[in-house]
């Protein structure tokens, strides 16, 4: 499946989709060892649309000596899944720093911005796969490749635990790393793809001995990390960066892979505003912050950068908000802590 690749702006930091950048320029320094098959612009040996359809990258690198890079903080077109096998990794997701250990396992989603390196990766073999699963948002049912053979109650049932949970980091079983081995080899011997058949083998096998491995530990399930009020959650932090954009409630709804009713009810739930009213609250809302923290630019210029298509629209908006234009408002405020 192609998909357009975003950039996501959150929290003060930038979300890029992941083409590891840093690691292509390792492993063409030689620093590196790379072993990959991918799509979607990911590192590696590019696969043909019938190979692996769903896969956009299955692979490994292996550090021998310490990195002077990291990947900064990106997301992926998928689950992801990596495996250390030796050396140490920092990782943050979210608001968090961990460092990955010999035999833990790491879950991603499409949804979770995730960096590796503080600021630079350890020593040691990291291993990885991202598999599309059809889905950009908490909400949505995962649609696995047909090539997935995992009965449909074992199916549903790891579906339900890597939805239902978002523990960054697990301590999996030698099984596991057994798969994740072999997979590594396979790849870095076949360079023609001829060994697809072993690979959907060993990706399944992987996935049933994560099953067994999850259902044999103490993981907490939550479902309301699947409910759609939380993708709304996730779009509220997302919009807080990027309401100088021309938004729509199409565009809005589209953006959380909802439909407009859908997306306008559960909005409504988690701000007690409709869409458009709370844009136009952040909007105002950081259009006063900048005029008290800038008292050189003029107003109809601020109006204009915070998504105001007109002074007088501005204005008014903002009196009928705070209760004073934009010039009194600065005026008052200028003198204190903005």
């Amino acid at each position: 499946m192609h998909v357009v690749r975003p950039v996501y702006k959150e929290s003060g930091r930038i979300y890029r989709p992941d083409k590891c950048l840093p690691l292509i320029a390792a492993n063409q320094a030689g620093e590196i060892q790379l072993e990959a098959w991918a799509r979607l612009g990911y590192p590696g040996r590019g696969m043909p649309s019938e190979v692996l359809p769903g896969v956009s990258s299955v692979g490994f690198w292996n550090a021998h000596f310490q990195q002077n890079w990291g990947l900064p903080w990106h997301r992926n077109e998928g689950i992801e899944l990596t495996f250390l096998e030796t050396g140490a990794m920092p990782f943050s997701v979210g608001e968090k720093d961990y460092t990955i250990m010999p035999n833990e396992l790491t879950v991603t989603r499409p949804w979770q911005p995730h960096k590796l390196g503080n600021p630079s990766i350890g020593i040691g073999k990291f291993y990885w796969l991202i598999l599309d699963v059809d889905v950009r948002q908490p909400h949505q049912d995962w649609n696995w490749p047909s090539w997935i053979m995992l009965t449909k109650p074992d199916l549903d049932d790891l579906t339900k635990i890597l939805r239902q949970n978002e523990q960054p980091i697990l301590k999996v079983n030698q099984d596991v790393r057994k798969c994740f081995m072999k997979i590594g080899e396979l790849i870095q011997g076949d360079h023609s793809f001829s060994k697809e058949s072993w690979l959907i083998i060993y990706i399944n096998e992987l996935l049933m001995q994560l099953l067994q491995s999850l259902r044999s530990g103490s993981v907490k399930l939550d479902k309301s990390l699947t409910d759609s009020t939380r993708t709304i959650q996730l779009f509220l932090n997302h919009l807080e960066e990027t309401y100088e954009n021309v938004w729509t409630l199409e565009s809005m709804a589209e953006h959380c892979g909802l439909g407009t009713t859908r997306f306008v009810h559960y909005f409504k739930l988690a701000t007690n505003m409709t869409p458009m009213h709370y844009l136009m609250f952040i909007r105002l809302k950081a259009a006063a912050h900048h005029l008290v923290k800038d008292v050189v630019t003029p107003v109809s210029q601020i109006g204009y950068e915070h998504g105001f298509s007109s002074s007088q629209y501005f204005s008014t908006l903002f009196r009928k908000q705070f209760g004073y234009s934009p010039v009194e408002y600065r005026a008052r405020h200028s003198q204190q802590p903005a």
